[in-house]
């Protein structure tokens, strides 16, 4: 049995989209011992994916390994110098990785901005021979001792500043859900936990609705497969519900939704909301292009998904595809 040492230590999101890649390097190695490198906090999630035998834990999205030598190390993290030193230090047999001019020596494919980073991780196994399904997203739901199936979740995290919608429009937005007789809780981590209580008291929410900072991730990821309706930005969240098929409403700032959205060939329940305007995804700012959506285009395109009847799953011929929408 041979050792593979996976690289993807970014976070939640990042790791949702390489879901497909790491099926796919279970297939072609079903014998071998998988070792994914990635933050401890994401393990629950890990254990969903199911092609993984291994956690290791990293620290500051640096890789701390101590183990053997692996007889393939797998970068699925970027072409970015940082992470290919931290593999060769591994000593692997062999390094699958995308090309970086730092590194002459080793070959990999080039790195391409415009493209989707579920496509990204594929590609790279691909060009290793290494045939990969994209449309492998899919997640079991967790189980949880609360339950909030059918409910609007407005998830108010980001991870950074420049893809977080103001509160007082996310304030705006829950008032008109409970104005139309909705049930609806807020989500986001510990640290969001005072801006989140901030919109309750100014939509008129009940303290208890504000779930941030009160779930782990496994309690998270059932509210969101439990939800009738999830409304976010670019966000690990989004990622989770696109994995348990769960409706959304997307608002994308600085990146493309064609980068970091949900895959436009799923037969899906989303509807992204851009305004064509690309910016710097972790400045410390609110990104100006996810400033110019405003309250009515987000509650437009909410009472849609909501006043949906064709869900998929369906039927044929009553499925719609991902729409993205640009607005402004």
């Amino acid at each position: 049995m041979s050792l593979v040492l996976v690289l993807q230590a970014r976070g939640l999101g990042d790791l949702l989209t390489a879901v497909p890649a790491l099926r796919a390097l279970r297939r072609a190695r079903p014998h071998d011992h998988i070792v994914l490198a990635a933050p401890q906090r994401v393990k629950p999630i890990v254990d969903l994916i199911a092609s993984v035998d291994e956690l290791s834990p990293t620290a500051g999205g640096m890789l701390r390994w101590d183990g053997p030598r692996p007889a393939l190390a797998v970068n699925l993290q970027g072409p970015d110098a940082a992470s290919i030193v931290e593999l060769t230090k591994t000593d692997p047999e062999r390094l699958l990785t995308y090309r970086n001019s730092a590194f002459p020596d080793l070959e990999g494919p080039p790195w391409q901005e415009e493209m989707h980073t579920v496509d990204r991780w594929c590609r790279l196994l691909e060009s290793d021979g290494i045939g990969a399904d994209r449309r492998n997203l899919g997640l079991v739901p967790p189980v949880s001792t609360t339950s909030h199936r059918d409910c609007v979740v407005v998830h108010i995290g980001a991870g950074a500043e420049a893809r977080r919608w103001p509160a007082d429009r996310f304030a705006a937005v829950v008032r008109h859900l409970l104005v139309t007789g909705r049930d609806v809780v807020l989500t986001g981590d510990e640290f969001e936990r005072e801006i989140a209580l901030h919109i309750a008291a100014r939509a008129g929410l009940a303290v208890r609705r504000v779930l941030a900072g009160e779930q782990n991730l496994t309690e998270l990821a059932a509210t969101v497969a439990e939800a009738g309706l999830v409304i976010c930005g670019d966000t690990g969240v989004a990622h989770l519900a696109t994995a348990f098929g769960t409706r959304t409403v997307q608002l994308f700032g600085p990146t493309p939704p064609r980068w970091a959205g949900p895959p436009p060939h799923l037969l899906g329940r989303h509807a992204v909301l851009w305004v064509g305007q690309m910016g710097d995804r972790d400045a410390d700012t609110p990104d100006p292009g996810l400033l110019r959506i405003g309250v009515p285009e987000v509650i437009n395109a909410v009472d849609k998904q909501l006043n949906k009847r064709n869900w998929p799953g369906t039927g044929a011929s009553e499925r719609r595809r991902t729409t993205y929408r640009r607005v402004g």
